[in-house]
Parts: C-alpha cells; sequence; structure tokens
C-alpha cells in the first residue's frame, strides 16, 4: 500500500477494446482536474483483443485475474489496488468517469460504501432494457430491502465507491455478478455507514451483446439474496405453515368442522398435519442455516441470534423430541385399543384416522427435531485439528540399551 494514493479508480475488463480507452481517458481527467493522487486500475478477466495493450499505453496499471467471473476480477483488482478509496465501474463508457465528485466526497466524510442510484440520476434512452428497468432491477432491490434493512433503492447499480480497508475486511467470495449484491448484503449486515448518491447512465458504446444476462445473472442474485437470508428463505414460511397446521388440526382434533355449507374433515387434517411437518423442517433449516452461516463467515455474527441459537442446545431439542414421540405413541397406542374393543375388526374410519394422523404427525415430527438437533451440534465441531498434546520423542539412550 502507498499512502500517497488516496483513490484508485478500478474498471474490470473482458475485451473492452471499443471502449476502455475512452473510460481511461475520462478516469485520468478526472485525476488531473481535481489534483487527487491517484491511479487507474484494469482488473483484466483475459481479454483477447487488445485491451490489455490500450491500457497499458495509456498509462494505467493491469492487474491479469484468470479466475474468469465479474466477481473474481473485481475481487482480483481491489486486492491489488493502492489507494485508501476505491470507484470501480464498466468499461463500457455506461458511466461517466470524469464526474466522480459526489462519491469522493462521500468517502471523505466517513461512508464506508457508496452506492450510485440511476433511478435518482437519470438513464439514458437505451441505457436499459425495459425489463431490467421496470421489473428486475425494482424487484430485486425491493427483495434486498425487505431482507436485509438498506436503504439502497438501486442494487445493481455498478458505479460505486467504498474504503479498500472496509469491503476487504467483508471477505467477499462470489465471483459472478451477484457480487454486486453481497458487497451491498455484507456492508449492511456489518452495519457499515451506506451511502446513496444520485448519478447518470449512458447507453454503452460496445457494439457486441453485454456480458449480463438478464434471467440467469437475475436468479443467481436472487439466489444470493434468499441463501443470506434465512430468516425469509426458511424462518417465516416455516413459521406460517407451522401456525396454519396447528390452528386448522386443533380445530379438526374433536371432529368434522363447519363454516357455512363448507364441511372439513379428516382429509384436511391430514393437510394441517402435513403442514405442522414441513413448517417444523423448515424452522430447522433457518436455525441449522443460520448457526452455519454465522459459523463460517458467511453472515456477520448477532448477538442476538448468538444468545438464541445456544439456548437451543442439543440436550432441550431432544428433550422436545422424545416429548413428540412419547405423545405420537400414546395416539398409536389409543388407536390399537380401540381397534382391540372391536376385536380387531372394522373400524370407524373418520375417528381411527385421526388418531393415526396425530400419532404418525408427532413421531415424524419428533424424529425430525432429533435428526436436526444432531445436525446443528455438528456445526459447532471444530473443522481444524487441534492436537491437545505433542507425542513426546523416543529416548535415545534408552533405545541404544534395548538394541
Amino acid at each position: 500500500m502507498t499512502d500517497s494514493i488516496e483513490l484508485t479508480i478500478l474498471m474490470p475488463c473482458l475485451n473492452e477494446a471499443e471502449t476502455l480507452a475512452t473510460c481511461i481517458n475520462k478516469a485520468q481527467s478526472y485525476l488531473d482536474r481535481t489534483g487527487i493522487s491517484g491511479e487507474v486500475v484494469i482488473a483484466d478477466n483475459g481479454s483477447t483483443d487488445g485491451s490489455r495493450e490500450i491500457a497499458e499505453g495509456l498509462g494505467a496499471r493491469v492487474v491479469p485475474v484468470p479466475e474468469r467471473g465479474y466477481g473474481a476480477a473485481l475481487g482480483g483488482g481491489i486486492q491489488a489496488a493502492r489507494g485508501r478509496y476505491i470507484i470501480m465501474a464498466d468499461a463500457d463508457d455506461s458511466y461517466d468517469f470524469s464526474k466522480l465528485d459526489a462519491f469522493v466526497a462521500a468517502l471523505r466524510d466517513g461512508a464506508d460504501l457508496v452506492m450510485g442510484n440511476r433511478f435518482a440520476g437519470g438513464i439514458a434512452p437505451g441505457a436499459m432494457p425495459w425489463h431490467h428497468r421496470y421489473i428486475g432491477n425494482p424487484v430485486l432491490s425491493a427483495f434486498g430491502r425487505l431482507f436485509f434493512r438498506t436503504p439502497i433503492r438501486d442494487f445493481h447499480c455498478g458505479l460505486r465507491g467504498f474504503s479498500r480497508e472496509a469491503i476487504l475486511a467483508l471477505n467477499l467470495r462470489t465471483t459472478g455478478m451477484e457480487f454486486a449484491s453481497e458487497m451491498v448484503v455484507k456492508a449492511t449486515l456489518a452495519q457499515l455507514d451506506v451511502r446513496e448518491v444520485p448519478t447518470t447512465l449512458a447507453k454503452d458504446g460496445r457494439s457486441r451483446p453485454p456480458h449480463l444476462r438478464s434471467f440467469r445473472d437475475g436468479w443467481r442474485h436472487l439466489r444470493f439474496l434468499l441463501l443470506f437470508s434465512p430468516r425469509w428463505l426458511f424462518l417465516y414460511p416455516g413459521l406460517a405453515l407451522l401456525a396454519v397446521g396447528l390452528v386448522v388440526g386443533g380445530l379438526l382434533l374433536p371432529g368434522p368442522f363447519r363454516v357455512g355449507n363448507v364441511s372439513f374433515d379428516v382429509h384436511t387434517f391430514l393437510v394441517a398435519a402435513l403442514c405442522i411437518i414441513v413448517g417444523l423442517q423448515s424452522i430447522s433449516f433457518a436455525v441449522i442455516g443460520r448457526r452455519f452461516a454465522s459459523r463460517y463467515g458467511f453472515i456477520p455474527r448477532s448477538s442476538n441470534h448468538d444468545r438464541l441459537l445456544e439456548a437451543l442446545t442439543l440436550e432441550r431439542i431432544l428433550l422436545v423430541a422424545v416429548v413428540l414421540m412419547l405423545i405420537g405413541l400414546g395416539a398409536l397406542g389409543w388407536g390399537l385399543s380401540e381397534w382391540a374393543k372391536r376385536d380387531f375388526g372394522p373400524l370407524n374410519q373418520t375417528s381411527t384416522m385421526r388418531a393415526v394422523i396425530l400419532a404418525m404427525t408427532a413421531l415424524v415430527s419428533g424424529f425430525q427435531m432429533m435428526m436436526s438437533g444432531f445436525m446443528s451440534s455438528m456445526i459447532n465441531i471444530p473443522i481444524y485439528e487441534r492436537r491437545v498434546a505433542e507425542a513426546p520423542l523416543p529416548d535415545s539412550t534408552t533405545h541404544i540399551r534395548t538394541l
């Protein structure tokens, strides 16, 4: 690191010969105009069209990144950057590198991550496909705000500035387009100072199609948001299913239940039982997912979640599981006794089915909780070997005497 360099302007590059020179010239003109001590870094992801030679000829520093992917290129560029702050954007001339003043001002004011907002700054005609502008970006950004309570309204703006030290500490892992979401999500969860400034988006200057693939990369962003939020992926759906199952099952346990002309009976009771089983499994996945993500650094640790997870010890989970299984065995025993009273002959199918459904629901739920408890506890086992004591060295004199 060179303390005299304040700003690195970083561009990921894969065959951007048509527009790279324009972007570099704009970035250098910004540094010259403002007098900021900085550098222009090109994270080259394997260009074969002369992009690397163009960058070197214009005085930019080229960092080869052999691992393919948008996130991999940016990760390599961030590692190699020498500036205290980094401003990154695509090298397709869709963002104006000569107008970075708002980003630098926010970074100097103490912001850790400064996102551009294209919807607030203006999108030029033809710069963004309609399904990105009105469906993809708004929907994915809304999910991000809902799941992670971030103030960012344009999750996927490619123009953003950040403190190099703060972003490196987040240990970003993804190598594809979802890198953009990971940066915002992890910065928010780590309670960094995240801000947003208006920026403009122009139509890019390339004649070839963009590297972005709408549905593939949109799904990768959504998948990332879900995987980093066990609450919304597992916990809330599980709680909803469990609540529905318990309420409906409680109403139908004594017998049929009518609402107007509609009658609910044993078949609805079976559906309620399935809701309980699936709901408990989903909640178990939420606990296991959160424990795994927190322990191995995918999601920053939370004191509230840690206290809850510590309270869910294996012994307590096993106790609840045993109680459920005993209830199931009791209900199954009651069903068998009713059958025995009739000399193991024909039974009232409705009443018998209730007992069997109750028994199997309790048994399956108890067994499921038991297995989930053991699986959750396995995550607490250290993944690195720790030697308690080194083996003693052989006594050479004793060895000689035995010879």
